[in-house]
């Protein structure tokens, strides 16, 4: 297709949908196939020739330009586009995913609607950066005239006041105002906005955008946005101590979003080079348009900050599961026993459920619960179990990098690595090492008793083949090891969630609490809640998660269930006994049993993996960084394997040279 071809079907007449219609395939086909810039901005150009060279076309141009001027209203994109219509986090994403599952129009008046349609690929934002100033000089003088210039400034000029105007209601917000810190309260930045814009309309009206006037009331301006900009900084040193609320965090990055937006509006109002500023909004526009429709930027952008505080939550916890000497070795090995007697009754509590011949739900939910008290009633005793120690010990290793670029930070990972690997080994094997006997002593217990053992043969058959290494056993752990990074999580954000609503406090003082309780018990109940809400909620969600997903797989067709090391261990053993002696003979009981030497390993592999991933991009480590990190570790591992399993004589000293220490912060 010719640009005169195209230009032919110019119609100022013709219907919104067609004229806009038009101006789509025109900008297709400037954009050709999307991968040649310099062949985009030579169509664009040959455009402009065609114009030049047939002065009826150009006409026809400007009576549909003009036409188009008129049926839409520009300054809604300049002011709006890219940012969320709506100020909550749910809205916007519930706006986004009907932007992506619904399509658009042209047939609008709404000319940020229309703007996704005309421009929507990110090429787009290349061949615009690369129009050069003479082919901008082109466009202005061909497609437009002097009577556009003057209407463009007072676009920009409503532009900014829309921008402003959203800038001093963010101020203004009361959850925004109230966690500003005191010196920025009294700073009042956000109060003096609407006077300074005012002084910017005045001064462009009586002397012109590009007046001294104007030129030293946009700097006015410009100073006293970045004041706000500051102002609403101090908000998150507050949800830094508070706790971190989304819908306040995505509300401070629009804030942000639409401060830079006004500075590339004056931009473009007082700049000498008015076609490079033009081209760099409208390349902006393009490119947040293309952010605006994403829902991963969204949460990325929104959750940043919550994930960091959850990961730090996490790392607190994580430091009193990580051994360090034989003394910390030894109490591990008791700790963890103590977890594997519990997980004992456990597993016979579980298999008596069986008897009960409840429909999918409800065993599951049974299982859940029983999962649950049993995980509340190990963490409240102070004991522990191996799979769950990853999850939260992982932030606890990644905070030894906060200042990687200090001496000897990547040493000291690398310890912290090899301390972790063995408080693994001492939990896997003091669950293990108990839960069995524990589940062979009621076994036989009961099978004095009543005869019986834990399950009859048929059940123990059936346990056993379900555990073969070669089923979907191994499968079943590494979900296991999401289920519990999950937990983590889900602990991580009760955290933040009971902190930021300020709960211990109401608990303390509130009267409905202190009137039932007591003040002195209220007091004390507060405190145990902000102490153990995380570890609570970590243990009653594993727990109903291990029971609940294999009821819901089971609804959905999916046959998936979980194998965490501890209960599989226990299952097996209650299978040995039932089966007696003869079982030693039996390939399906070895081959469970290595199915259960590889099921531990895979939980703590998953969910350390999931929860060192997000540690690390809380703590925004480089990916340079993170390949200096693996070399470390793969160099600690040749050099001195037996430190991933025998804790060291002697504390290792301080490396001031230290080979892996990376350069630059990530």
């Amino acid at each position: 297709m010719t640009p005169q071809t195209l230009l032919a079907a110019i119609d100022a007449d013709a219907p919104l949908a067609q004229r806009h219609l038009w101006l789509m395939d025109t900008l297709r086909w400037v954009r050709g196939d999307a991968a040649d810039v310099i062949g985009a901005v030579a169509r664009m150009r040959a455009l402009l020739d065609a114009l030049d060279a047939d002065p009826a076309l150009r006409q026809r141009w400007r009576d549909w330009w003009n036409t188009f001027h008129e049926t839409v209203d520009i300054t809604p994109l300049l002011a709006d586009h890219g940012f969320a219509p709506r100020t909550a986090f749910l809205s916007e994403f519930g706006h986004r995913m009907r932007r992506k599952l619904l399509p658009g129009t042209p047939e609008t008046t709404d000319l940020a609607e229309l703007f996704n349609l005309l421009l929507p690929t990110a090429f787009d934002v290349q061949w615009i950066k690369a129009l050069d100033t003479a082919t901008l000089q082109r466009m202005q003088t061909t497609l437009l005239d002097e009577s556009d210039g003057e209407r463009w400034s007072a676009e920009l000029m409503d532009a900014l006041t829309y921008c402003v105007s959203q800038v001093s209601a963010t101020g203004f917000a009361s959850e925004v105002r109230v966690r500003m810190s005191p010196q920025a309260q009294r700073d009042r930045a956000f109060h003096a906005l609407p006077a300074a814009l005012e002084s910017l309309r005045q001064a462009v009206q009586q002397h012109g955008p590009r007046s001294p006037q104007a030129l030293q009331a946009a700097g006015a301006l410009s100073e006293l946005l970045d004041a706000c900009r500051h102002a609403a900084y101090t908000v998150y040193a507050h949800l830094e101590d508070h706790g971190v609320s989304v819908g306040i965090v995505f509300r401070l990055r629009q804030l942000r979003e639409r401060i830079v937006r006004i500075k590339v509006l004056l931009d473009c109002l007082q700049s000498e080079q008015p076609g490079r500023a033009n081209a760099a909004l409208l390349a902006d526009l393009v490119q947040v348009g293309l952010d605006s429709r994403s829902i991963r930027a969204l949460i990325a952008a929104s959750s940043h900050l919550t994930a960091a505080k959850v990961a730090e939550r996490s790392a607190e916890s994580g430091e009193h599961y990580i051994t360090r000497n034989r003394a910390e070795y030894s109490d591990m090995l008791g700790k963890a026993a103590g977890g594997g007697a519990v997980l004992g009754l456990t597993t016979w509590i579980k298999f008596s459920l069986y008897g009960l011949t409840l429909s999918a739900f409800w065993a599951g939910f049974a299982a859940g619960l029983n999962y649950a008290v049993s995980f509340v009633l190990i963490m409240l005793l102070h004991f522990t179990v191996a799979t769950k120690q990853p999850a939260v010990t992982a932030p606890a290793m990644v905070a030894k990098l906060r200042d990687i670029k200090a001496t000897g930070a990547v040493r000291r990972f690398v310890d912290e690595v090899a301390n972790l690997f063995r408080s693994q080994v001492a939990a896997i094997l003091g669950n293990i090492g108990l839960v069995i006997p524990v589940v062979l002593l009621i076994s036989a217990v009961l099978q004095f008793t009543t005869g019986n053992a834990m399950i009859d043969t048929a059940k123990a058959e059936h346990t056993l083949h379900d555990l073969h290494i070669l089923g979907p056993t191994l499968l079943f752990a590494a979900f296991t090891g999401v289920l519990l990074f999950a937990s983590s999580i889900i602990a991580g954000w009760m955290e933040n969630w009971f902190v930021l609503h300020k709960l211990d406090s109401a608990m303390a003082h509130n009267p409905r609490f202190t009137d039932v309780l007591g003040r002195e018990r209220a007091g004390r109940w507060a405190g145990f809640m902000r102490r153990n809400i995380s570890g609570l909620t970590a243990n009653i969600s594993l727990g109903f998660m291990l029971g609940l997903t294999p009821a819901f797989a089971q609804f959905f067709g999916l046959g998936l269930d979980v194998r965490h090391v501890t209960l599989s261990a226990g299952q097996v053993s209650a299978a040995g006994f039932a089966l007696g002696l003869d079982v030693l003979s039996q390939p399906a009981f070895w081959s469970a049993v290595a199915a259960v030497v590889l099921v531990g390993p895979i939980n703590l592999t998953v969910s350390f993996y999931l929860a060192f991933q997000l540690a690390l991009r809380s703590q925004n480590i480089s990916q340079v960084n993170r390949r200096l990190i693996r070399a470390a570790l793969w160099r600690r591992l040749r050099v001195a394997p037996m430190s991933f399993l025998v804790p060291p004589a002697n504390p290792p000293e301080d490396d001031d040279a230290d080979p892996a220490a990376p350069t630059q912060h990530g």
